[in-house]
């Protein structure tokens, strides 16, 4: 028996970055609050980007409140933090070169956040792109040489990527997004980010701030790739990307009609191409909403792709 036969749909919340643009816009038809805007915070209880729902009951509520008065919506979690955080962004130009501290590092040094594990999905990118992943750095002592030498071209892996590519970023990895891209990242809910390098942008005059002790603590030497093993799921258009100890993204594919049992505690759906409907619904593309803990089988009409997340099942 469904809790609630209702989805929740989130208005978005908005981040103006000195590297973002205006594709968000031209793409998904968003009011975007300037011509850089970088991220497009769709699903998220965070702090620093608390979304709005914009339906049903709880018409003008934010995630965090409805989350943390019906804990049964979410399959009765233990948390007291709304686990994942779902954003679009549009890299006009290079982010800097990053990493992000995991749950042991983030309780201890950021006031109990949590760290940060995310995935990105690319929705679209520039012929020949490339993203940065990973450092060549053998040893910490060669790590931390090569950070205050600033030998960047020596120390950091860019790889091409294309449309479609899905590529997940462990605490630890060094990162960061080039000019050009524009992805969905599906990610825990946290905001902390060290910046190694920032190519000597300024900000308001001033450098941004770096973070290079924090970095080089939590950096992974040497670098492991993470291997991402797609599985197809039930039926050829279910292809489940990552299950990994925080979450689990899959993207579905709907091109007539389409019934989905869903298993999970809940699920956060992005309509990434085309439109249609879902459970009477009209959805299209650039929306975001929540399925609820045991809603049942989910209806789906129409020509879309989406991207779906859940929180992974605690293990033992």
């Amino acid at each position: 028996m469904a809790l609630t036969k209702e989805i929740l749909f989130l208005d978005p919340v908005f981040k103006e970055m000195l590297w973002g643009g205006n594709r968000m816009r031209e793409e998904f038809g968003y009011e975007i609050p300037g011509e850089q805007t970088g991220e497009c915070w769709a699903v998220s209880a965070h702090p620093n980007g608390d979304g709005t729902i914009k339906n049903g009951r709880f018409q003008g509520q934010h995630l965090s409140e409805v989350y943390k008065n019906h804990k049964e919506l979410f399959g009765n979690p233990d948390s007291d933090t709304f686990p994942l955080l779902t954003k679009i962004i549009d890299a006009k130009e290079d982010l800097s070169i990053q990493v992000h501290p995991d749950d042991e590092y983030a309780k201890v040094h950021e006031h109990g956040s949590l760290g940060k594990t995310e995935s990105w999905y690319i929705l679209d990118c520039d012929k020949d792109a490339t993203i940065v992943i990973g450092h060549n750095a053998k040893t910490r002592e060669e790590l931390r040489e090569m950070i205050e030498g600033g030998k960047w071209s020596e120390l950091i892996r860019e790889i091409p990527i294309k449309k479609g590519d899905f590529l997940q970023i462990n605490p630890g990895t060094v990162h960061a997004i080039k000019g050009g891209t524009l992805l969905l990242e599906s990610q825990q809910n946290s905001d902390i980010t060290y910046r190694v390098y920032d190519y000597d942008r300024l900000q308001n005059g001033k450098p941004r701030e770096l973070h290079k002790e924090q970095s080089m603590e939590v950096i992974m030497v040497p670098h492991v790739d993470y291997r991402v093993e797609k599985q197809a799921g039930t039926d050829a258009t279910e292809e489940l990307l990552v299950d990994c100890s925080y979450y689990k993204v899959w993207k579905f594919q709907v091109t007539d009609t389409k019934d989905y049992e869903m298993a999970e505690a809940f699920q956060i759906v992005s309509i990434i191409e085309g439109s249609g409907n879902v459970e009477g619904y009209a959805v299209k593309k650039g929306d975001h909403f929540i399925i609820p803990y045991q809603y049942g089988t989910v209806h789906m009409e129409g020509q879309m792709e989406m991207i779906v997340s859940s929180p992974a099942e605690k293990k033992g």
